[in-house]
């Protein structure tokens, strides 16, 4: 996202250059209130407006924010499971504290707090925090371990040079996603509920499975099963890369794929015919889904001298047209300041 102050006017304006963006394009919006509406994409923005203050140490409630003009351009596929949301929340969280000479005065887990209202306010989505951790605080050469709870956070080495993550668009944006994963957090809170819990976190495999009869249903027991293996499968995984046991990393997101699909239900046969292809070529370590699910992308780690062959593989064998990207992993975002030309 970048941008200046307005030269004149009052009302900000914002043009994004996303084709797969809902219509219309260009925003402009007063200085005024902020609330919800269409386009969809510029909910965001309005939304880390007017939670701005929320994220910097010396901004106060109600502070204005000069209006501006922004233009925004994405590589990251919008809709994919692969936090375009959260990265276009954080942009503009950083383009903000540019444009107002903040970026010194910014705490960037309360940058993430901030963008996760914003989504819960102006996009009605109930989301965790994850996404919008990780935009923050990745740093090259690591993988982030993250307790949602505590927001304490581990870098875990991923720096071994004959690794690559690939990721694989699937281009199927089923119209489930919006709508299930509420549902899948209100099973949660059920769940939690019955074991007199605040969170599934909270809860370990034998109180479960002594527990499950109690249950409402047989879904109820497959949701919580997803979560609390779930989590012991996230914190296997971090050992497994402090160690480079890749092999053992790779069975645990297989797992967990496949924990995704039968337990929690949020998987869809384009998604799974992806991951099964890229399972099969040697050099793949593992491969599973990732995002919200009914669609978007999946995640495969595979040695460098294999990507090709991977891509090959899934492309000619999958059903549909498939994007691929191969990625290392990266430093969060980032405002940046440039001076002025006369």
């Amino acid at each position: 996202m970048v941008g200046d102050i307005r030269v004149s006017g009052d009302s900000s304006r914002v043009i994004t250059l996303s084709q797969a963006a809902d219509e219309p394009r260009e925003l402009e919006f007063g200085p005024g209130k902020l609330t919800p509406g269409k386009p969809a994409w510029a909910n965001y923005v309005k939304g880390v407006v007017a939670n701005f203050h929320l994220g910097t140490t010396d901004m106060k409630p109600g502070c204005q924010i000069p209006a501006f003009e922004a233009v925004i351009a994405t590589s990251v596929p919008l809709g994919g499971g692969v936090s375009s949301s959260a990265s276009l929340e954080v942009a503009c969280f950083m383009f903000l504290a540019a444009l107002t000479s903040h970026l010194e005065s910014i705490n960037l887990k309360e940058v993430a707090r901030a963008c996760q209202k914003a989504e819960h306010q102006f996009a009605d989505m109930p989301c965790g925090i994850m996404d919008q951790m990780v935009t923050c605080l990745a740093k090259p050469g690591t993988a982030l371990l993250l307790d949602c709870r505590s927001l304490e956070t581990d870098f875990v080495p991923l720096d071994d040079p004959e690794l690559v993550v690939l990721v694989t668009n699937s281009n199927v944006r089923h119209t489930l996603t919006g709508s299930e994963y509420p549902s899948r957090r209100r099973s949660c809170e059920t769940s939690a509920q019955h074991f007199s819990l605040k969170s599934l976190r909270d809860l370990d495999m034998d109180t479960l499975l002594n527990g499950a009869e109690g249950l409402a249903d047989q879904e109820l027991l497959r949701r919580s099963r997803h979560i609390v293996s779930e989590i012991k499968r996230t914190q296997d995984a971090a050992a497994a890369l402090k160690t480079r046991d890749y092999k053992q990393f790779g069975r645990l997101m297989n797992e967990s794929h496949f924990s995704l699909r039968d337990d929690f239900e949020v998987s869809c046969p384009e998604v799974d015919e992806l991951v099964a292809l890229a399972q099969s070529v040697p050099g793949v370590f593992g491969s599973r889904m990732t995002g919200g699910g009914f669609g978007g992308c999946t995640v495969t780690l595979v040695t460098r001298d294999a990507v090709d062959r991977a891509i090959e593989v899934m492309r000619s064998g999958y059903h549909g047209s498939a994007t691929f990207y191969v990625c290392e992993p990266a430093a969060g975002s980032r405002g940046l300041q440039f001076p002025h030309s006369n």
